[in-house]
């Protein structure tokens, strides 16, 4: 089954995913801030029959897993690294293809998050407004009249939706362009962060785009206002790519990139985001033959929990390093 990393959806050569989350609340319930664990359970196993045999979606205790396995959950999006932080009386919901994950009990009761590849919004809005209305069809939502749906952070408020892409922009970061474009696209009601590690410093160069405004906005209308934006971003990125074929130095990188990739020994995982970001580049503009598909998978799977999660123990950051390498020559 297809995951939503693998990216062969529309506009796939700069928009990896789109993910839509939506926060709700329980009405009978205080937020979970304010419950005890035994609370908690309660709501989560609420919610779990609920969807009973609606999405055939798989119900986890947070505390069964593994660290890797919880971190590696968050490292691929699934679930957020404050979820992550946590496992006491929180639980999962998650669908086999991993395009549906419900995170029960953490800052709010339901968070739904729906992803798919590429630039899918108003499929990916259609999955979770379904699976909202299927929870709210046996249990019943604070919302208010005035304020919309009420969560616990206040800027969640409202529609309690927000909607993101992930975006590939390797040539806009070359270029600079980063910081202009995060100041012009906060004035549009959006923001533009790196997707691995905090602020601008993107590792791939990889950066999500979403909606900051919940109240007093439509779902339409943050969906396609973000949908607008995420167009002009990609047809900026595409003419400085265009640009940066024309010069051997491009090449030069693109190659020497590869070159490393297919024949090293030790990769951390900053050297390899940096690497597979150029291999990208070069496999979109023609100049690779490489299928796009391995490298997004590599991109997420090569992520250092992932990594131990996937060998199903914990490895000292070396020998992380080294299987990391192993595994990018064998696939590559």
């Amino acid at each position: 089954m297809s995951k939503w990393y693998i990216g062969e959806g529309d506009h796939n050569d700069i928009v990896i995913s789109t993910r839509i989350r939506i926060a709700r609340n329980l009405a009978d319930y205080p937020f979970p801030v304010r419950l005890d664990n035994k609370s908690k359970i309660e709501v989560n196993e609420k919610i779990r029959d609920a969807l009973d045999g609606k999405e055939n979606l798989t119900y986890t205790e947070l505390k069964t897993l593994t660290r890797s396995q919880i971190v590696s959950l968050a490292e691929r999006h699934l679930i957020s690294p404050e979820f992550a932080s946590n496992s006491d009386a929180r639980a999962l919901l998650m669908s086999e293809n991993e395009d549906i994950s419900i995170m029960l009990c953490e800052e709010d009761h339901i968070r739904i998050q729906v992803m798919k590849s590429g630039l899918a919004l108003k499929e990916a809005y259609e999955l979770a407004d379904k699976i909202d209305t299927e929870i709210n069809q046996s249990l019943k939502y604070a919302f208010d009249e005035k304020l919309g749906y009420l969560t616990q952070c206040p800027t969640n408020l409202g529609t309690g939706m927000r909607a993101s892409v992930m975006l590939h922009l390797p040539a806009l970061t070359a270029k600079g362009q980063i910081g202009s474009l995060a100041s012009t696209v906060s004035k549009l009601g959006l923001t533009i962060r790196g997707a691995y590690g905090e602020g601008m410093s993107a590792m791939g160069d990889l950066y999500q785009l979403s909606n900051q405004v919940s109240l007093g906005i439509s779902e339409k209308s943050a969906i396609d206002n973000l949908k607008t934006i995420t167009l002009q971003l990609a047809a900026q990125e595409r003419a400085a790519r265009e640009e940066a074929s024309k010069s051997i130095e491009t090449e030069d990188a693109v190659f020497r990139a590869y070159g490393i990739l297919k024949s090293a020994r030790i990769l951390s995982t900053k050297e390899f985001m940096s690497l597979i970001s150029k291999v990208r580049l070069g496999a979109v503009l023609g100049m690779i033959k490489t299928d796009l598909k391995t490298i997004n998978e590599l991109m997420v799977s090569m992520q250092p929990a992932t990594i131990n999660a996937f060998v199903g123990k914990t490895l000292s950051l070396e020998e992380r390093d080294v299987e990391r390498a192993k595994i990018v020559r064998e696939r590559l």
